[in-house]
């Protein structure tokens, strides 16, 4: 994302309205939960590639997908099983993100912004697969709140203040000035080898009944 405190911002509202950078598309899932002072909006993205070519020494793969748009990625270290990747595989690419958003009541966590990432790996003898992780969270200052046009005014680590409107009246009659509003937003990208079964065969069709004998 070019932005995701700007993205925080703007989402921050604790609204009714979907909060995630991307609008769900062929293959994909949202779900959203909400509590008192907290909403989490999740997008799933799931498709199935085929394996079309496999380059040994830079360790990179061409798959297609449903778009039929062939894609090269480059396996780093991390997938373990590289050798075991071949022409005609099915590959399972799986992304997911996910935005929250919480209220804190009398926060005094620092006003901060904190970025933490990982990577999962096979194990030897395992399908090939690598899982890749990324948060970040913002910590923001509910510094000022307009009852008439139901908007709340916070301030981060960037130092500007940005006023967000909140569309439900139930969360915010739950913040005043002096809270926290924390937003963490959470992504994870997986490809791995998913062996899809094979379509069954159709049945061949019946024989045409001979012609009758002409007299």
């Amino acid at each position: 994302m070019k932005s995701t405190y700007a993205l925080a911002l703007l989402a921050a509202s604790l609204a009714a309205t979907a909060a995630l950078a991307q609008q769900p598309a062929g293959g994909a899932t949202s779900t959203t939960a909400s509590a008192p002072g907290k909403r989490v909006d999740t997008n799933t993205v799931t498709a199935t590639a085929k394996v079309e070519a496999v380059d040994r020494a830079k360790r990179a793969v061409t798959l297609r997908g449903p778009d039929d748009k062939p894609v090269t990625l480059t396996l780093g270290p991390e997938v373990k099983n590289f050798d075991m990747i071949k022409a005609g595989d099915l590959v399972v690419v799986k992304y997911v993100e996910a935005l929250s958003i919480e209220l804190k009541k009398g926060g005094t966590a620092p006003v901060a912004k904190t970025e933490t990432g990982g990577m999962a790996k096979a194990k030897p003898g395992e399908v090939p697969a690598a899982v890749a992780g990324r948060q970040t969270k913002v910590v923001t200052n509910v510094i000022a709140m307009d009852d008439k046009k139901q908007t709340v005014t916070l301030k981060g680590p960037e130092g500007a203040p940005r006023e967000v409107k909140v569309q439900d009246p139930a969360q915010y009659k739950l913040a005043k000035v002096g809270d926290q509003v924390e937003i963490t937003y959470t992504e994870a990208f997986a490809v791995a080898l998913d062996p899809v079964p094979a379509a069954p065969a159709k049945a061949p069709a019946p024989a045409p009944a001979p012609a009758p004998a002409k007299k």
